[in-house]
């Protein structure tokens, strides 16, 4: 299947300032098939050394850092020469003692060396590692597939041209057909995995067992990996996440993790699922101003997980509701659509996302953030109603920024808000910049 980042993966290629790269992104998101798929594309030769399987190349880095002798090695290991087209892949580097220390020293001594790292657990490693190479290495996040990656990968990519090309009259045309598909993407969600399942079998209760067996992984990562005293809060955070965004208001209340459960008590497991990539923070914002980081309130904001998908597979939802018109945008008063939007918009890099509430909670948007120097606020509607009270609310009170809203309408313009139908949310960015 194609995904997007093979774009942002050749440009790291050919940039003349590359370093060492890191690929980051959660278990089974697909890292290890894009690195070894984009270096069968583009290189001669790829050697590929996994740390977690090949024990033996564990103490590869500890004895010294002298990368020449490494190199050495690695040929020999790999009855390979390593040249201009050659690319290295370091799977699973945090398992090899001193492996991203030693990027470094390849970034200073071999810079036109070609080499990708990645690891299932690189974002709690990179907060451990007190040795880690500051300023000496590249990064690139990998999410599960975007929905229109999807759409790709289930053989619509001339649908996906539509969105691209922005053309809403065809887009308008096909929409009961787009509509449908967002509600398989719903279901399915895009680990790959599933999706790769579902395009061969087209069989939703198989989909099911792989986003079951998924999330049994990530129990069983819980419990091998982070410290035992931690490991029972953490369970309680991801297990309390359906719940939490089944409410009205969806922002994370401790006190359904337990009685008395206080906020400094859970810390240290919320920055762990966050660094795992499990989960993400939105945080409340109580002004549109810039920065919109300098007016967050740490202590209020909802959390979203990695995919939707796995988030109906938590709530046992029926494949079934995949059949009725639009209850599967209804589920959770909606939070299945706010997941999915969060999970756009985060795909497209936006790393800092918010929520905004005005003064005694009388209004509420669900997204806000910065792109090019514009403030973004979006509205989400699960269905096709499209009264708007909390955007008119934000819209008085800050008459200088343009509103968005994604609902399962049509694409409308107006003055002061441009409504984008929810399977085309990746057009905010092209919208944005014809107005």
């Amino acid at each position: 299947m194609e995904r997007d980042l093979f774009n942002g993966l050749l440009t790291w290629k050919k940039s003349k300032y590359r370093k060492p790269l890191i690929l980051q992104g959660a278990r089974q998101v697909g890292k290890t098939w894009l690195m070894k798929e984009f270096g069968k594309r583009n290189f001669k030769n790829v050697i590929y050394l996994n740390f977690e399987k090949e024990i033996q190349l564990s103490d590869l880095f500890e004895l010294n850092f002298d990368t020449k002798r490494i190199i050495n090695f690695i040929q020999i290991y790999s009855n390979t020469e390593i040249n201009e087209n050659t690319l290295l892949i370091f799977d699973e580097i945090q398992e090899s003692k001193g492996g991203l220390t030693a990027l470094k020293y390849f970034a200073e001594e071999m810079p036109k060396l070609f080499i990708i790292c990645a690891g299932s657990l690189m974002g709690i490693a990179l907060k451990q590692k007190t040795s880690f190479p500051v300023g000496k290495v590249d990064f690139l996040n990998l999410y599960p597939l975007n929905f229109n990656e999807f759409l790709n990968a289930t053989g619509h990519s001339n649908l996906t041209k539509l969105i691209q090309n922005t053309d809403w009259e065809a887009i308008s045309f096909f929409k009961d057909r787009f509509t449908h598909l967002l509600k398989e993407y719903y279901f399915v969600g895009g680990m790959p995995e599933a999706v790769n399942y579902f395009v061969q079998e087209n069989d939703l209760n198989g989909v099911r067992t792989i986003q079951e067996n998924i999330l049994n992984s990530y129990e069983q990562d819980f419990s091998k990996h982070a410290p035992n005293e931690v490991v029972p809060k953490i369970r309680m955070i991801w297990n309390s996440i359906v719940s939490q965004l089944a409410k009205e208001n969806k922002k994370f209340v401790y006190g359904l993790l337990k009685d008395s459960a206080r906020a400094k008590d859970y810390e240290f497991a919320l920055a762990w699922l966050e660094d795992y990539g499990l989960i993400r923070k939105i945080h409340h914002v109580s002004k549109a101003n810039f920065p919109l980081q300098a007016y967050q309130d740490l202590k209020s904001f909802k959390l979203y997980i990695l995919d939707v998908g796995l988030l109906g597979a938590m709530a046992n939802l029926n494949p079934k509701i995949i059949l009725e018109k639009e209850g599967l945008f209804q589920e959770f008063k909606g939070a299945l659509t706010e997941q999915f939007v969060s999970q756009q918009l985060i795909n497209k890099n936006r790393k800092q996302l918010f929520y905004w509430t005005a003064e005694k909670s009388t209004a509420e948007l669900d997204f806000i953030f910065e792109k090019d120097n514009i403030i973004i606020p979006l509205e989400v509607k699960a269905s096709e109603n499209l009264q708007a009270k909390s955007m008119k609310v934000f819209a008085q009170k800050n008459s200088t920024i343009h509103c968005y809203r994604t609902s399962l309408s049509n694409f409308r313009a107006e003055s002061w808000m441009t409504n984008l139908p929810l399977f085309a949310i990746s057009t905010l960015n092209e919208v944005r910049s014809e107005m």
